[in-house]
C-alpha cells in the first residue's frame, strides 16, 4: 500500500472515530443545556402577576400553603417554557390566562412527584410538544371516523399520542366554574398524556411490578363495576365515558379523583387508594374538601 493511501486510511479512521465521539456526546450536551435551563426556570419562578391570576382563576392554587405555592411555581414555570400554545378554529389570540390555567391543572396530575423529583416529573408530558386551543367544541375528522352526514365527532378534548392535545376553551372555562362536577376537560386529557407515556391501556407508567399488581386488582373490577352499571342503567360516581375502554376509565377516574373525591372513596375505595398513591396526592386531607 502506498503511504498516502495508508495515510488516508488512518486520516479516515480517525475522522470517524471523531464523528463518533461527536455524535455520542451530543445528548449529553443537549441534556446538559436543557437541565441548565429549567434549574434557571424554577429559579426563578412565576412573576407575581401571574400567581395573582391563579390565585384568583386555579381554585387549589388559593387554598395551597405559600411554600406549596412556591414548589408549584416552579414546575409549572418549566411546563409553560417547554410547551406551546396555539390559537386555532378562529381563536384571536392564547392570552396568558389560558397558558396559566390550562397549565397548572396539567402540573396538578405531577406535582406530587415533582416535590420530590423536581421537574423531573414532568417526564411524562416530554413527547407534547403543541397545546391547541379552540374557542368552543370542535370537529375531529379521522379517517374511518364519520358520522351519517359525514361532520366528524364534535369534542371538547383530544390527546394525541404525536405531540399534539387539543381543547376547547368553553369547556376549560366550565371546568373552572364547577369543580364539583366530575367533568374537567385539561385533567382528562392530560390523564391521556400520563397513560400514552407508554402504551395507552388504561396503566400510566407504573413505579413496580407490586404497584402494577394492586392497580390492576382495583382497577379491573372497578371498570367491569362501571360497565355493568351503564348496561343496567345504574348512576354510578364514574360518568359512564369511562366505559368505553380502559383508556377512558383512567382518564374519567383521575376527573372523578381530584373534583369528587370523597363520593369515589366511598363508593371505590380501592380504585381511590391507587390513584392517590400514583398521584401521590390525597384530594381529601385539601382543606375546603375536608369542610364540604
Amino acid at each position: 500500500m502506498s503511504p498516502v493511501l495508508a495515510d488516508s486510511g488512518h486520516w479516515f479512521g480517525a475522522l470517524g472515530a471523531a464523528t463518533i465521539f461527536t455524535l455520542a456526546a451530543v445528548p449529553l450536551v443537549l441534556g446538559a443545556r436543557k437541565r441548565r435551563r429549567r434549574t434557571r426556570w424554577m429559579e426563578e419562578g412565576l412573576p407575581s402577576e401571574d400567581q395573582q391570576l391563579l390565585a384568583e382563576r386555579v381554585w387549589f392554587y388559593h387554598l395551597a400553603p405559600d411554600e406549596v405555592r412556591r414548589d408549584f411555581d416552579r414546575v409549572l414555570r418549566v411546563f409553560l417554557e417547554e410547551k406551546r400554545f396555539e390559537a386555532c378554529g378562529g381563536l384571536d389570540e392564547v392570552t396568558r390566562e389560558m397558558q396559566l390555567v390550562i397549565g397548572a391543572q396539567a402540573c396538578l396530575l405531577v406535582f406530587g412527584r415533582a416535590r420530590s423529583m423536581g421537574a423531573k416529573a414532568l417526564a411524562p408530558y416530554d413527547k407534547l410538544a403543541s397545546i391547541l386551543i379552540y374557542p368552543s367544541t370542535f370537529v375531529a375528522r379521522r379517517e374511518g371516523v364519520w358520522d351519517e352526514d359525514d361532520q366528524g365527532d364534535v369534542l371538547l378534548g383530544e390527546s394525541w399520542s404525536t405531540g399534539s392535545l387539543i381543547l376547547a376553551w368553553d369547556s376549560v372555562e366550565r371546568g373552572l366554574e364547577n369543580r364539583h362536577d366530575g367533568h374537567n376537560v385539561v385533567m382528562h386529557e392530560f390523564a391521556h398524556q400520563l397513560d400514552q407515556s407508554d402504551v395507552a391501556d388504561g396503566v400510566p407508567e407504573l413505579s413496580s411490578s407490586e404497584q402494577a399488581r394492586r392497580w390492576a386488582a382495583a382497577f379491573a373490577p372497578a371498570y367491569r363495576r362501571l360497565l355493568d352499571a351503564v348496561e343496567d342503567g345504574r348512576r354510578s360516581v364514574l360518568d359512564e365515558y369511562g366505559a368505553t375502554n380502559p383508556a377512558e376509565f383512567f382518564a374519567v377516574a383521575t376527573e372523578t379523583f381530584f373534583e369528587k373525591p370523597r363520593q369515589l372513596q366511598e363508593d371505590e375505595p380501592e380504585l381511590y387508594e391507587q390513584l392517590k398513591r400514583y398521584y401521590h396526592l390525597d384530594p381529601l386531607g385539601w382543606p375546603r374538601v375536608r369542610e364540604q
